[in-house]
């Protein structure tokens, strides 16, 4: 894992809760691997972090997505498919880390290429394994693409 730590990984958590951005935040600063997490609170944003818009011109590229479904103004369906469909960000896995239990949108999500669905504990210890979880597969064993 050497080359991990050449530099960090680069997250951006897509998510309007504040309350599961501080568990985030706070479950990523323990991690064995260096990142350094971004947050946008809504769809638009994540995209105009993403596409390098605006007040995010010089923002990096994330190696990671973690993206919540249900965001305001859009929805992490409607950001999902957007990033999918980009050439520029196709490549970047997208974690889908949400609320919902449902079939469909599992199905959905997968259908427009997420590369994982993971359906958040309500109870704050789960809350924190998951985020470990998360942090040991995607930043520890899985060799992410490097951006430029």
């Amino acid at each position: 894992m050497a080359e991990n730590l050449s530099r960090p990984i680069e997250i951006l958590l897509v998510e309007d809760n504040p309350g599961d951005v501080r568990l985030t935040r706070e479950a990523l600063k323990d991690a064995k691997v260096l990142n350094n997490l971004y947050v946008a609170d809504d769809g638009f944003e994540a995209l105009a972090f993403l596409k390098r818009e605006g007040e995010y011109l010089n923002a990096i590229r994330p190696d990671l997505i973690l993206l919540d479904l249900n965001l305001p103004k859009k929805d992490g369906r409607e950001v999902l498919a957007e990033i999918k469909a980009d050439p520029g960000l196709r490549q970047i896995p997208v974690v889908i880390l949400t609320t919902s239990k449902a079939e469909e949108d599992v199905l959905k999500t997968y259908d427009l290429h997420a590369n994982c669905y993971i359906t958040k504990p309500v109870d704050l210890e789960k809350f924190i394994e998951v985020i470990s979880a998360i942090e040991d597969f995607w930043l520890s064993i899985v060799k992410l693409p490097r951006n430029g």
